[in-house]
């Protein structure tokens, strides 16, 4: 791989050691469209992977897989040394893997603290089982404090926060539910600058300290060189190039996906011919 457009300083691999995530063979099929042909993809405690791919490309099949969304047709999927199997997206949670979509999926007219413990809920013993908002109130500012992200108030509704932090919020519930591994999903789509930087910001934090790895899809490729420590092009349904960032650029990766694309253009072609 060419390295003319490398930073000064490359930032060296993030994560060592046995993966946390291995995907062996996936494949899912619907109908007689096969979408994913063959997924190899490892994942290492604290690393930021991004997943690269044209529209069509099987991302987004693949991260519903993940999530417990879909169930592979074929292959395995082993999670800290166990294989794993989901059966829903509920129990993809329970095993530590949690999906943050563009669209959040919080509730706007709900505050900062009620969206943060949306589905987990602390109550007070007694024969009612009240909600503990008083406790809820300052674990809320508690974490957000540790994970620096900053709010005018964990009372405020979401509908009153600026983009970038309702994806901060969004990001910060997933982490606090235990996750081990974090799936963003377009995380910083239709964001200005400065509520992009909030977001990176709090990734780069959160994969620094090692308590969760999280996987990347976004078609911004300078997002993607900040983020992340390695990158994956998927193609076809299939991962056709594992890179570590400080190994490319943002133009030779431009350059792969447009052959990439033309190959894709011809093989088309020819088969209609």
């Amino acid at each position: 791989m060419s390295t003319a457009a490398q930073p000064a300083e490359p930032t060296p691999p993030a994560a060592n050691g046995e993966p946390v995530l291995e995907v062996r063979g996936v494949t899912k099929r619907f109908g007689a469209l096969s979408v994913l042909r063959g997924i190899d993809l490892n994942l290492r405690q604290g690393e930021v992977l991004g997943l690269v791919g044209d529209n069509g490309a099987g991302k987004s099949t693949f991260v519903k897989i993940l999530s417990g969304f879909h169930r592979p047709d074929g292959g395995e999927i082993v999670l800290g040394g166990q294989r794993v199997s989901f059966s829903s997206v509920e129990n993809a949670r329970t095993q530590g893997i949690e999906t943050v979509y563009q669209d959040l999926a919080l509730i706007p007219q709900l505050s900062v603290f009620q969206n943060l413990f949306l589905g987990h809920e602390l109550t007070r013993l007694g024969p009612l089982r009240l909600l503990n908002k008083g406790e809820m109130r300052k674990l809320a500012r508690q974490y957000l404090d540790d994970i620096n992200v900053n709010v005018p108030s964990v009372d405020a509704e979401a509908a009153q926060l600026s983009g970038g932090q309702r994806q901060a919020i969004a990001v910060a519930r997933a982490v606090r539910s235990a996750s081990k591994i974090l799936l963003l999903d377009e995380p910083l789509s239709a964001m200005g600058a400065r509520e992009s930087r909030l977001i990176i910001d709090l990734v780069k934090d959160l994969s620094s300290s090692g308590r969760v790895s999280i996987i990347v899809i976004d078609h911004n490729y300078a997002h993607l060189f900040e983020l992340c420590d390695r990158l994956n092009i998927m193609n076809g349904g299939r991962i056709t190039l594992d890179v570590q960032v400080h190994e490319t650029s943002i133009e030779e990766l431009t350059e792969l996906m447009v052959s990439a694309y033309r190959r894709q253009l011809e093989e088309v072609q020819n088969a209609g011919a």
